[in-house]
């Protein structure tokens, strides 16, 4: 039988240094295509978990399976072909400000080695997608937050990660494009089987969408609310969306994806 667990946590244990643990005893399965939210005060942990599921801390004890794969012992060869298949969001946007927009959505193709011709196609389907194809040979530094943010999410998204961690993505975005943000998320998650994990502050966020919660609090984890699909939250971003109507820009864009991967 096929194994459908995308992240597998067996009483993993984290600290810094020789600090108290910030997480203790966390076990949890995780299957492919799930969206939840992750919310806690800060410090709670948020953030050392998306930092244990990406490879960037190591646990002080227990075992962490990525796609059926035990991480522990891994190389760092094997961290970065397991990295291939997974890309993170911040919130500070984290954008290379000597670079263009284009060469920041590149980059993660770039160090893949896929040819230039190839690239150009992908970037710009890309930017078009998270609606900045006007913006390709901008500086980062001269668009807005929200701007900002999308940016990001294209360098993201491009390589189709099969997990996808973002970390208060929307911390700070307005409320119009904090929707248009989810509206993307959404949509990957719907048309590419994208497993997400949203930490988030937002208690409007997550009511307003109501995906099942991952609350870290006291080192430990819970898991609140059940299973939503993603096709019902598709649903209701007509009834809350500010702007135009939406579209399922992802659809296309997968398409595009594959022709040009094919051609």
């Amino acid at each position: 039988m096929e194994d459908n667990t995308a992240i597998s946590f067996a009483n993993v244990g984290a600290r810094y240094d020789n600090a108290r643990e910030v997480l203790s005893d966390v076990s949890f399965n995780i299957s492919n295509g799930a969206f939840y939210f992750l919310s806690g005060a800060s410090g709670a942990g948020k953030t050392t978990l998306l930092r244990l599921i990406y490879q960037l801390h190591k646990p002080c004890r227990g075992q962490i399976k990525l796609f059926g794969k035990v991480t522990n012992d891994m190389s760092r060869d094997d961290i970065a072909k397991l990295r291939h298949k997974m890309a993170i969001v911040f919130q500070e946007y984290s954008l290379l400000s000597h670079m263009s927009v284009f060469d920041n959505v590149a980059l993660p193709l770039r160090v893949r080695g896929l040819p230039e011709n190839q690239i150009k196609k992908l970037v710009s389907k890309t930017l078009e997608w998270v609606g900045l194809g006007k913006y390709a040979n901008a500086n980062p530094k001269s668009l807005s937050g929200g701007q900002q943010q999308r940016v990001s999410v294209a360098r993201a998204i491009i390589i189709q990660p099969s997990i996808l961690l973002a970390d208060e993505p929307t911390g700070n975005l307005d409320d119009e494009n904090a929707s248009r943000l989810m509206e993307l998320f959404i949509q990957m998650n719907k048309t590419f089987g994208t497993t997400i994990i949203l930490a988030t502050h937002s208690t409007k966020l997550m009511d307003t969408y109501k995906f099942p919660v991952i609350r870290v609090e006291n080192h430990k984890l819970s898991f609140v609310g059940g299973k939503t699909s993603s096709a019902q939250k598709a649903d209701d971003i007509k009834k809350i969306w500010k702007g135009p109507k939406p579209q399922n820009y992802f659809a296309e864009l997968s398409k595009q994806f594959d022709d040009i991967e094919n051609a």
